[in-house]
């Protein structure tokens, strides 16, 4: 609480014409991180590891870097706010591949500027301030979703997934007047922070829950490709698979980010719901966001091809292997389905586990807390911290290592 009132002071200090709205988001997760760890000096001899941040460390596919060299004569021209056509069908074909569903690229498809932008700004459009709006989202969650309520006028409500059902949700045990408020809800699969995926029957329920009380599905699956067992399924593929090719309520988030190594590309899409999608590409003519001509021309190479892909889960599959060997007797963590986040139980406080062993071991980790609220007198994410196991082979060993050296101290 004190970095709420901390972070709304810092707001109206710099104008108090600002967007009342802004004094309710909290600090980001690495904002508190930053003051976790202040007044620490890690040992010298130990070289810094950040499992902290989710952006990924392998190389990107050089053939999508020699793409956007070689469009880079389209910066003379202003992009479309739909994308081209060629993007488009690019993404209606890999959806129609990967999920089996048949997307209009002209009606269905609109490509934004990575999911993080998107998910945000979907909100805006989505929901009716006038009525007392609920957001749903998961606990622990992606902070945006949070952000996003706030700022379109709506009260985030904080859905539980706790471990002792696989990290999934119950949304039988949601109340009906929540649903009753609701205008939309996010959900993750596979999950940041746990890695947990929602299957087919989750997906069939909240269809059923949307149709009857009329709010949107706001699918975040920018780590569907980033599995270790069978692919996930995704919202359009359940849509497909009970005969719902207007996807009416349902839309999705993609992006290349994890998928393809090109966090910096700010490349991804929305697709579903065409009447949804209508009112958003009007939101996006005026919010300015497109993808420039290179951007389009890489991030069509980048959808066209899985090799890279495949090659990129084994690197990551190779590191939770080699990793969970090491640490397995020292720390309550396992496999995650889906993502490249290991999400360890702590045995002591998750703040002053995270803030130790920076401290003695010059390793960065994010506490679970920060990635949480607290409901009902519980933060779902204390005793826990996110490890992003972005970082070469080499390096997630050598930090393996050094967190099972730090436990024996614990």
């Amino acid at each position: 609480m004190a970095f709420a009132v901390y972070f709304a002071a810092i707001v109206h200090q710099l104008d108090p014409r600002m967007n009342p709205d802004l004094s309710l988001l909290q600090p980001y997760p690495f904002e508190k991180l930053a003051k976790l760890k202040a007044g620490s000096t890690p040992p010298a001899h130990l070289p810094p590891i950040a499992l902290s941040i989710g952006e990924p460390k392998h190389p990107p596919p050089s053939f999508v870097v020699e793409e956007l060299i070689h469009h880079l004569h389209g910066l003379g021209n202003y992009p479309l706010t739909r994308g081209g056509d060629g993007l488009r069908e690019a993404v209606a074909g890999w959806l129609g591949r990967r999920f089996g569903a048949r997307v209009d690229p002209a009606t269905q498809v609109l490509p934004v500027s990575g999911t993080r932008e998107a998910l945000f700004s979907f909100a805006q459009c989505v929901v009716d301030r006038s009525k007392q709006p609920l957001v749903l989202m998961p606990n622990p969650f992606y902070q945006i979703y949070e952000g996003a309520a706030y700022l379109a006028g709506a009260e985030p409500w904080f859905y539980p997934t706790p471990a002792e059902n696989g990290f999934l949700p119950d949304f039988d045990a949601i109340p009906a007047e929540v649903w009753a408020r609701c205008q939309m809800i996010y959900v993750c699969s596979p999950g940041n922070p746990t890695g947990a995926v929602l299957p087919e029957a989750a997906y069939r329920r909240l269809i059923e829950l949307a149709d009857a009380h009329d709010f949107v599905i706001a699918s975040d699956e920018c780590y569907s490709e980033l599995y270790y067992g069978e692919p996930p399924v995704g919202l359009l593929e359940v849509c497909a698979n009970i005969g719902r090719d207007d996807f009416a309520r349902c839309v999705v988030f993609h992006s290349l980010s994890k998928r393809s190594n090109l966090p910096g590309l700010r490349s991804g899409f929305v697709a579903g719901d065409a009447a949804v999608l209508k009112g958003y590409h009007l939101y996006r003519t005026y919010h300015g966001c497109t993808l420039p001509p290179p951007t389009q021309a890489a991030s069509i190479a980048a959808w066209n091809d899985e090799v890279h892909v495949e090659n990129n889960r084994t690197l990551y599959m190779q590191k939770f292997q080699q990793v969970i060997e090491i640490i397995d007797d020292s720390l309550d963590v396992r496999m995650p389905e889906g993502a490249f986040y290991l999400w360890a139980k702590t045995p002591i406080p998750d703040t002053e586990f995270a803030r130790r062993l920076f401290a003695e071991q010059n390793i960065t980790v994010l506490p679970g807390s920060y990635l949480s609220r607290e409901v009902d007198d519980k933060n779902p994410g204390a005793g826990h911290v996110r490890m992003a196991l972005v970082a070469e082979l080499d390096e997630c060993i050598e930090a393996a290592h050094r967190i099972k050296t730090f436990c024996t101290t614990l």
